[in-house]
């Protein structure tokens, strides 16, 4: 008998890349999902309602249920464990796990304050310093280019959450003007989690500064 899942409930911004990663896991894993836009230049996320829901006053904030999560990369762990029982997407031996944790630390680190900071510039026109984000954003592609090189995905010959927490903001990267045709294998890998099925594009923005 097949058990009819319940949708959880997404609040997210259409052109956050952290919304976007909790959305496109949710498509890849088949679970239904309400998105709750809020609306971030009118200040909702700082709203006492939203607040209660996550006091950092940040997107995305997950509910399933009665469990609300706030943190992207802790909602990609929570949902891999909630519903992937094949553990396809967050691997439980110490090793596999440790290598996956080590891309989502990248995912809050140099990936948010190299192409994810620069795209803030352009895009929501943040007072951060873009040359900055772009020489980060440029290091960090050209260690996943090298990477890359030997696998199709981060962690291996399968894909996980690594490759989703890493996912939107390098895709969108050009947005925030770092150029992607430098890094034919980051490229590549692009195009590998594009062919998913299930997968579901973020909204594009019309800053694109480089190809």
């Amino acid at each position: 008998m097949t058990v009819q899942l319940q949708p959880v409930r997404l609040y997210r911004h259409p052109l956050s890349g952290h919304s976007h990663r909790v959305e496109l896991f949710l498509s890849l894993l088949g679970v239904p999902v309400e998105l709750v836009d809020v609306d971030l230049a009118k200040g909702a996320h700082k709203s006492p309602e939203f607040l209660a829901r996550n006091p950092f006053g940040q997107v995305p904030v997950l509910e399933d249920g009665d469990l609300v999560l706030a943190d992207s990369n802790a909602i990609l762990v929570y949902l891999a464990q909630r519903y992937d029982a094949s553990r396809r997407w967050y691997r439980a031996e110490p090793a596999a796990a440790a290598g996956i944790q080590r891309w989502l630390s990248v995912a809050a680190g140099q990936l948010a304050s190299g192409p994810a900071a620069a795209r803030l510039v352009t895009v929501f026109k943040a007072p951060l310093d873009h040359d900055r984000a772009k020489s980060i954003a440029g290091q960090l592609f050209g260690i996943l280019d090298r990477h890359l090189a030997s696998r199709p995905f981060l962690s291996g010959e399968q894909p996980t959450i690594a490759d989703i927490a890493l996912y939107s903001y390098t895709a969108h990267a050009p947005e925030g003007g770092v150029a992607l045709a430098p890094y034919p294998n980051v490229t590549a890998w692009l195009n590998r989690i594009e062919a998913l099925p299930g997968f579901v594009p973020m909204q594009r923005t019309p800053v694109t500064i480089a190809a």
